[in-house]
């Protein structure tokens, strides 16, 4: 079954075409990540999917349009704009989420996403992985059946990237949970994602990370500004 069946896919903003003929599919437990340039398109494409843009063609979210399933849909922005001196604990913002989950699995995915320990911590006073984590298990208590991740290593170091898509591993296999994500790091990408999107403004490719990113496709998308080493 997909998770997400896009057909035809145009999307034109004021006199702009910024995605053009978009046709793909994201299968029920896949980890998908979309690829591209700085303009290509690739958060547009999230909202078009959230139903937040005017489009043309076809989107079919878990099998239906996205009004009637935007419940079992969790998603995580790039940018989470706050007031950081809002007096706001970690513990007071997830309980405006609403979850969907008893008191107990509530309890149980804090631990699992590592934010228990973040509780009486103050909301602006979390580091970008912190944050992360904890809008991660907001987008959680809804208990999706996809989840939106807009570069969500955006701003992270190396070694805090890496946890975090272990993190999201283990959400999918443990959760089973469709991921559809956006990145810059296609190393991360090329050895985590079952299926890579290539986007730049059109669709350039997509499939296994093994049979697509090769160099020629990076320079499709990049041009000769990508350095990548694939092991």
């Amino acid at each position: 079954m997909s998770a997400l069946k896009i057909r035809n896919l145009d999307v034109t903003l004021g006199n702009q075409r910024v995605l053009e003929q978009i046709s793909l599919d994201v299968e029920d437990g896949e980890i998908a990540a979309i690829i591209g340039p700085n303009g290509s398109g690739k958060s547009t494409l999230f909202r078009a999917i959230l139903g937040l843009v005017p489009y043309s063609g076809k989107i079919s979210v878990l099998g239906s349009p996205i009004e009637k399933v935007l419940s079992s849909v969790g998603y995580v922005p790039q940018y989470f704009d706050f007031d950081r001196t809002i007096p706001i604990t970690v513990k007071e913002f997830l309980s405006f989420a609403k979850p969907k989950l008893t008191s107990k699995e509530t309890e149980e995915l804090c631990r699992e996403v590592r934010v228990d320990a973040l509780e009486d911590k103050l909301i602006g006073e979390l580091s970008g992985g912190q944050l992360q984590r904890v809008l991660i298990a907001q987008a959680l208590f809804k208990k999706p059946k996809l989840l939106l991740l807009d570069e969500p290593a955006s701003g992270i170091d190396i070694q805090g990237a890496k946890a975090f898509y272990d993190l999201v591993e283990h959400l999918n296999r443990e959760h089973k949970v469709t991921v559809l994500l956006i990145s810059h790091e296609v190393n991360f990408v090329y050895g985590f994602a079952h299926k890579v999107i290539c986007l730049n403004r059109d669709l350039v490719c997509h499939g296994p990370p093994d049979k697509v990113l090769d160099k020629e496709t990076l320079k499709k998308l990049y041009g000769s500004r990508i350095d990548m080493h694939i092991h």
